[in-house]
């Protein structure tokens, strides 16, 4: 199964999504296809009986374009020393001969070499070589592969829209002014006398076509577009605008060649300037809304922004840098104070603090020493080091991210069927509200039922009801109303830490009633210590730690390296193990210098016959305290029956937990703890926080099953852990929350990623989902409302209550704003702050 993104071009409205989604989900192999038109992005997922080309093909032949990526990195390199056409074509030969080169040409005039290339195969450096060798000059060059081809493509859309509409705008004022001016006779404005329609109808008449003429020509994508539409029986926005200006200059073009024939009443009936401003004004709408588009994607290129350009690498021990493109896995990079880490890797050399907050939202440096791991787009704040590049290109951490928010932001959310369900019948049922209302109003003021407006004709006043229904509907509001508010919420929820994986979890988090936390490292810090040791049987402490410290050096529990980490501050020797077992969820087994030691819980001593009476009083205080006791067992006293000590380890609880919990109580949800702890240690640290419900004693393979219990009592679980050993219970979760995982954005089970350790992203999350749905409903209440009230008074409504005809200007001017309105109402999401302690 493949999965890809695609960026389409040609989309003007919710009917063009629905229609692409429609004919992919259609091709053999397809499993989903989703088209999101505020980032005009296909994402579709296939299997191996469909090729790329298919998908291509399929989509290109209902009308729409499929605009590749370059597939290698462009660069344009300034070249000196060339005279003549030859010159031109020695260089040329020299650089198409290097292995990796996709394309190189050489423009003389310009001097300058365009070569695409595989930067995984060639480096510039290799390029410039060449030239040089061939006996010319290669100057400085700029790379063009970096570039984000998305962002150009839309910056050239947004351009030719305001100069369309700046065309269309200039003409379609003096053509307004001209048809409107002769009608006010209440006060006069100054008008040539040469295009008086009484006195010379017909060159007044050949002045408003002369000046739709303009405007018809910038705007001729709505006639090509929507006529192609309606001849593949799928209309479309484009396909409105097209059949209601057609209508109106096709009606003004036969009453100038009746003027012609004599009969000058006809220049009362010209509606060009009806079909010009409406043009105008939706080329408004559309430099607006293309420019709103562009802002709801700004926290990707933010992302984007953040990775460096060049590396240092060491080749053939000489410092040389090279366009971060080129780095492959394996190079030496030397990073200086100051400079970003270009890509992920291993310090091979040097020391250093590096600052991870665009990572992990951590402010505080970390520090980093030989074999340490370094991710790309961190600032290295003060020592120089030295790392072997691992993971470069799309692998790295902070490109998992990027990919992560595309990826959600290309997700839809259940909210969002219904307006796709009705975007798919929205057009044709417009176009037949348009031509039933036309014909009824037609059929009623020509059988005399209707008074009709003062200087209108029956064909007239039906035409101009045909356009209004035609030109006031907006499926543009309809398809970006979800889409505009997901893609905001998503990039939001990145600038703080807090990775979305979809739409459908962005809406189910707002529902959420209980949230399950785990309690090591998510809770509390995760880094316990060790704080009591109590022996029984004279047994000596040091003894005793020297002892556990050994059995657990080779165990992975945070408890276990915190008996370790104390052993190692008292300067206790570590003695040698053998036969050690560790057994999950209750402790480990293993023989130390031929003595024989049980350590773990008291699960683990009940199912061994080891009484804990000696220990009960010390192991109850302990646990008030919320220390967990770590029952130990050695040598000839295991096998007696009898137990040696206890060695206490508390685990620090963060100091946003606290702060935390009392926010999601203030929204009103349950909180539950669940931990691998005994009862009373477990309590003890829920009474420090504030938690509602503890479930204690619950074995790792045991916490799906507890998610699974608060879901049968019909509550919407969120359960929140570290990804990791919790993974079978974010996976049973309505919502999976993965915490502290800044660099492991893989996490399959999780619905939301944490990209730091501070629980208050938590009440964020849910908190910025509720306002994120919030938005959606606000939009989708607009987009329906705007349609359900606007096309009944384009029909007529207002008009057969005694009310006034709406103009089909005003009803483009409002379907312009429509969709405006909903892309801005989404960008309120943009104020959006995250939670405090």
């Amino acid at each position: 199964m493949e999965s890809l993104t695609l960026s389409i071009g040609g989309m003007t409205c919710a009917a063009c999504a629905g229609r692409i989604e429609k004919t992919v989900k259609k091709l053999e192999g397809v499993t989903t296809a989703t088209v999101n038109l505020a980032s005009e992005k296909l994402f579709v997922e296939y299997g191996d009986t469909l090729t790329l080309s298919g998908i291509k093909e399929a989509v290109t032949k209902i009308g729409y374009e499929v605009l590749d990526k370059p597939k290698g990195s462009t660069v344009t390199i300034p070249i000196g020393g060339m005279t003549c056409a030859a010159c031109s074509a020695r260089v040329e030969k020299a650089i198409r001969k290097l292995e990796g080169i996709e394309t190189a040409t050489v423009n003389l005039a310009t001097e300058k070499a365009t070569v695409i290339y595989n930067p995984q195969a060639l480096r510039l450096s290799a390029i410039k070589e060449a030239i040089e060798k061939a006996g010319y000059k290669a100057l400085d060059f700029s790379k063009e592969g970096a570039v984000d081809e998305d962002k150009l493509r839309k910056e050239r859309e947004i351009k030719i829209l305001w100069r369309k509409f700046i065309v269309a705008v200039s003409f379609a004022a003096p053509l307004l002014y001209i048809a409107m001016v002769p009608m006010i006779k209440w006060f006069s404005l100054p008008f040539p006398k040469a295009l008086a329609p009484m006195n010379f109808p017909l060159l007044y008449g050949l002045a408003e076509l002369v000046l739709v003429i303009p405007i018809i020509a910038v705007g001729y994508r709505f006639y090509t577009v929507g006529f192609k539409n309606l001849l593949h029986r799928s209309p479309n926005m484009d396909s409105l605008i097209a059949i209601g200006t057609s209508a109106a200059v096709l009606y003004s073009l036969y009453n100038i060649w009746q003027i012609a024939q004599g009969n000058f009443r006809a220049v009362d009936a010209l509606y060009f300037e009806t079909a010009g401003v409406i043009i105008a004004l939706i080329l408004l709408g559309k430099s607006l809304e293309a420019v709103s588009k562009g802002r709801t994607s700004e926290a990707i290129k933010k992302l984007m922004g953040l990775a460096p350009k060049t590396a240092i690498i060491i080749e053939n021990g000489v410092e040389k840098e090279i366009p971060i493109d080129e780095v492959i896995p394996g190079d030496i990079i030397v990073v200086k104070p100051g400079a970003k880490i270009p890509v992920d890797g291993v310090v091979t050399e040097g020391h250093t603090a590096i600052d991870e907050s665009m990572l992990t939202g951590e402010s505080m440096p970390v520090d980093k020493k030989a074999g340490d791991k370094v991710f790309a787009a961190t600032i290295n704040s003060n020592g120089v080091i030295q790392f072997k590049a691992e993971k470069i290109g799309s692998d790295t951490a902070l490109a998992q991210i990027i990919k992560l928010v595309e990826d959600a932001q290309g997700s839809k959310a259940p909210i969002a069927q219904l307006a796709d369900i009705v975007s798919g019948y929205f057009v044709p049922i417009v176009c037949l509200i348009a031509l039933v209302a036309g014909i009824a109003w037609f059929a009623a003021a020509s059988a005399g039922f209707v008074t009709l407006p003062a200087g209108k004709s029956v064909l007239e006043f039906s035409l101009t009801i045909f356009i209004s229904v035609l030109v006031i509907a907006c499926p543009c509001a309809l398809g970006l109303a979800t889409p505009t508010a997901i893609m905001v919420g998503t990039g939001k929820g990145a600038e703080n830490g807090i990775l979305i994986k979809g739409g459908e979890a962005l809406e189910t988090a707002h529902k959420i009633q209980t949230i399950v936390f785990d309690k090591t490292g998510t809770i509390t810090e995760g880094k316990p210590k060790v704080t009591d040791i109590v022996t029984v049987n004279g047994i000596a402490e040091n003894y005793l730690l020297q002892i556990t410290a050994s059995a657990e050096k080779g165990s992975e529990h945070p408890l276990g390296q915190a008996i370790v980490l104390g052993a190692q501050e008292k300067n206790l020797e570590f003695l040698g193990v053998v036969n050690f077992e560790a057994i999950t969820g209750r402790g480990i087994e293993a023989e130390i210098n031929g003595v024989k030691a049980l350590i773990g819980n008291r699960k683990l001593m009940d199912e061994r016959g080891i009484s804990l009476s000696a220990l009960e009083a010390d192991s109850d205080r302990l646990a008030g305290e919320g220390k967990t006791p770590m029952y130990v067992a050695i040598g000839d006293l295991a096998l007696d029956g009898k137990i040696a000590g206890i060695v206490a380890v508390a685990d620090v609880v963060k100091p946003s937990s606290k702060a935390a919990i009392e926010s999601l109580h203030k929204m009103g949800i349950e909180v539950a703890m669940i931990t691998g702890d005994n009862k009373k240690t477990a309590a003890a640290i829920a009474k420090q926080v504030g938690i509602d419900r503890v479930l204690s004693e619950v074995l790792p393979q045991d916490k799906s099953a507890e998610v699974k219990k608060l879901q049968d009592e019909g509550r919407k679980v969120a359960m929140v852990g570290d990804g990791i050993n919790d993974a079978p219970a974010l996976a049973q979760a309505d919502i999976g929350i993965a915490i502290g995982s800044g660099t492991d954005v893989a996490m399959e089970s999780a619905d939301i990623v944490l990209m730091r350790s501070d629980l208050m992203d938590v009440p964020t999350a849910i908190n910025l989902s509720k306002k994120t749905i919030r938005n959606i409903k606000q939009n989708l209440f607009w987009a329906f409302g705007y349609n359900v009230v606007g096309i009944p008074i384009a029909a007529g409504l207002l008009y057969l209550a005694g009310g006034p005809l709406l103009n089909p200007i005003f009803a483009a001017a409002a379907m312009s704003l429509s969709s405006v309105s909903v892309l801005t109402n989404a960008l309120r999401l943009k104020r959006f702050k995250a939670s405090k302690a």
